[in-house]
């Protein structure tokens, strides 16, 4: 799947919405997609309509972890009335995808709307003809589809500060070849941004609308705390969508690996400038206040054995909270680099093997593990908060 020629500006319309009614919801995604042309500008008669929210893990929709169920059936509802053949699939961080489905509230959603449910399970190569990362192992049930509707949450993520519509399409990698990734970046959250970009860009969603109703904010994207934005966002280009969900939370290009990498490789749509903004304004609906992540890297410019030598210092790390931790084992299994243990019942991590990775924080259900910055971030964080100029 080749990105078709990219116009000059790209279009992002926005849409308030206070709460999750039925009603509401549907109306509110009628209204958000019109500037864009409608359902129908994105999905044609008897074309399959693969819709990919975000299933990391099987959480009640409350807890603002996944894609909400209601705005699931509003996309699925229009998909189909635009002749759309929908499928409904993600390979959710931890759990079977069924039981993740079930969990959250998707799958009743898909059976009521008579759409089917495809678990991403087995994974075919494809290659790229440009870009760093030349070939990408993803869910053949992803690559079936005519259309791919990507249908993130929007939430603060320990690793790259924010998921929204770039960092989504990261679920189309199916299962542990995920940790796998993970550890071909090893600590360079620059090249683990870069891979996520070029992974969106090979599989071009041709809409992405993005769940900003509940959001996630503190130590997202599966331990942070529900917050209410009232806002839905849709456009045909995810560095666009995101790129405004950015300036929605108030966050600055810097806290959020994707889009300065973005910024840093001169990709497209990563200013306000580069977009034409449709629907409520969004200086109405931004929010203040919003608390990000916790900062997780900082290098000076280091190199060699100088910056090995202060990692500890410049770097945040995972840390558990003993008196939460259920020895449940699911970080120790999924850990990439296999820094983790449990001995004489106590969770252990080996921090020299430890890659900063984030994915026990990520995937504990249990939200027993902390994020501990060292000393020299955590001055760093002092500084900038002092010296930085607001460039909102």
């Amino acid at each position: 799947m080749q990105s078709p020629p990219k116009p000059e500006y790209a279009r992002v319309s926005l849409q308030g919405l206070k709460s999750y009614d039925p009603t509401d919801t549907l109306a509110a995604l009628e209204k958000l997609l019109q500037p864009l042309g409608g359902m129908p500008a994105f999905v044609k008669p008897g074309q399959k309509v693969l819709i990919k929210p975000n299933l990391l893990a099987g959480k009640a929709p409350d807890k603002a972890v996944t894609t909400h169920p209601e705005i699931v059936r509003a996309v699925i509802k229009l998909a189909q009335k635009a002749g759309g053949e929908v499928v409904l699939g993600d390979s959710p961080g931890i759990g079977s995808p069924e039981n993740v489905a079930r969990k959250s509230g998707i799958m009743a959603v898909v059976e009521e709307t008579g759409s089917r449910f495809v678990p991403f399970e087995t994974s075919v190569s494809i290659r790229s003809t440009s870009g760093t990362f030349q070939q990408f192992e993803v869910a053949q049930e992803i690559l079936a589809a005519d259309v791919i509707i990507n249908l993130p949450k929007l939430k603060t993520h320990q690793m790259m500060g924010l998921t929204c519509g770039v960092k989504n399409m990261f679920g189309a990698v199916v299962g542990l070849r995920k940790p796998r990734l993970h550890l071909q970046a090893g600590t360079d959250k620059a090249f683990f941004a870069l891979m996520l970009l070029e992974l969106c860009e090979i599989l071009a969603p041709a809409l992405t609308i993005v769940d900003a109703v509940i959001g996630m904010e503190g130590e997202g994207p599966g331990s942070g705390d529900p917050v209410q934005i009232g806002a839905l966002l849709a456009g045909s280009h995810p560095q666009a969508v995101d790129t405004v969900a950015t300036e929605l939370v108030g966050l600055l290009p810097h806290q959020i690996w994707t889009q300065q990498q973005a910024i840093d490789t001169k990709r497209p749509y990563t200013h306000l400038q580069q977009l034409e903004l449709c629907g409520d304004p969004l200086e109405f609906l931004k929010i203040n206040n919003f608390r990000p992540a916790k900062m997780t890297d900082v290098n000076f410019g280091l190199k060699g054995g100088l910056k090995h030598y202060l990692r500890n210092a410049l770097t945040a790390r995972p840390a558990p909270d003993h008196k939460l931790c259920k020895r449940c084992n699911d970080c120790v299994t999924h850990c990439p680099a296999e820094a983790m243990k449990i001995v004489h019942n106590k969770l252990l991590i080996d921090y020299n093997s430890c890659i900063r990775c984030f994915c026990c924080q990520e995937l504990c259900p249990h939200g027993a593990l902390e994020t501990k910055q060292g000393i020299l971030l955590r001055l760093h964080n002092v500084l900038q908060r002092k010296t930085r100029p607001d460039t909102r």
